[in-house]
């Protein structure tokens, strides 16, 4: 499952490039998902999918694959061999977001859970509120004059913004990585605004645009060729003080697609789970209040800690690290 080096079948809880890499012989994935993966793979690769709470067999286990309502297509991967089940979450969230499929918690023997934002600090805004205030910026920019430029994942953040945003403000420039999945969310169908790639928007007033790009386009040529601007960051590492200022963003919107405190005690709550396995992010804190208050928890490392990376790259197999 997520695999981090070439295996014959490949089990895969969603596309972002931590949890998808190329070079496996085979992929399963959820057929949500199966757009959103060929444009990260490619159309050389071998993709089989599962419909969500479908069952099949992989040698002397059965799997499935229910959503985790992290982006579109994302699921949790169940487990089930000799009536002992365990459930795999991948990234997941309980926040609203029309753009994929709401988390569904499964009953468990084992549950293995992210911690990416495991601390009791974190706790998110309504997203509703959150779209507010973005609209709130782009609307001030245009009155200063400036153009807005919104680093956001290129792959769940751009389309959950994007779903949320008010379009009548200006228009919606993309940046050709954002533009791929966008095209791929909408042949899964899922409804988005009419967006234009920059390299293709013709007489088009960068100051009354909204401009979203993913986090690796920061500071680069591509991105300066706006002029005065004013820059933002969709990331719920916004919510700590001091992040904004050391990426060098004007405006920070604690917008993620990532379980808060909350939302992971309640989740981990909802599986019934005897034992939880703990990985990525604040581990041992998460394993600690779990032991504290006797649910039998440990920890499970993984290749990418803490903010990770911001590689994205837009070609075919080229992965966005999604970081929060």
């Amino acid at each position: 499952m997520d695999p981090w080096l070439p295996v014959k079948l490949a089990l895969i809880t969603h596309a972002h490039g931590d949890h998808l890499r190329v070079g496996c012989d085979s992929y399963l994935v959820t057929h949500e998902s199966r757009h959103v993966v060929r444009a990260r793979l490619g159309e050389e690769a071998t993709v089989e999918t599962l419909p969500y709470g479908e069952k099949r067999s992989v040698r002397d286990v059965q799997v499935s694959f229910h959503p985790s309502g992290h982006i579109l297509g994302a699921g949790q991967i169940r487990i089930e061999r000799a009536g002992e089940v365990w459930v795999v979450s991948g990234d997941f969230k309980r926040a609203v977001d029309p753009t994929c499929a709401p988390l569904e918690p499964v009953k468990c023997d084992v549950f293995v859970t992210e911690a990416t934002f495991a601390l009791p600090i974190y706790r998110w805004e309504h997203s509703t509120t959150l779209m507010q205030d973005i609209n709130h910026w782009w609307r001030g920019n245009q009155e200063a004059g400036k153009a807005s430029v919104l680093f956001a994942y290129a792959l769940g953040k751009a389309q959950r913004i994007l779903s949320g945003i008010d379009t009548s403000i200006g228009p919606i420039l993309t940046h050709g990585a954002v533009e791929r999945q966008i095209e791929a969310y909408r042949a899964t169908g899922v409804e988005l605004p009419e967006t234009t790639r920059v390299i293709s928007a013709q007489g088009v007033d960068w100051k009354r645009a909204l401009i979203i790009a993913p986090p690796s386009a920061r500071g680069s040529a591509w991105t300066r060729r706006f002029g005065r601007q004013s820059t933002a960051l969709a990331s719920g590492w916004m919510l700590i003080r001091g992040t904004r200022r050391r990426r060098a963003i004007d405006q920070g919107f604690a917008l993620s697609d990532h379980a808060d405190w909350p939302a992971l005690l309640q989740t981990i709550s909802e599986t019934k789970a005897e034992r939880v396995g703990v990985t990525h992010g604040y581990i041992s804190e998460l394993v600690r209040w779990l032991d504290e208050h006797g649910i039998a928890a440990e920890g499970y490392a993984t290749e990418f800690e803490g903010e990770g990376s911001e590689s994205d790259m837009d070609t075919p197999g080229g992965g966005e690290v999604e970081i929060g």
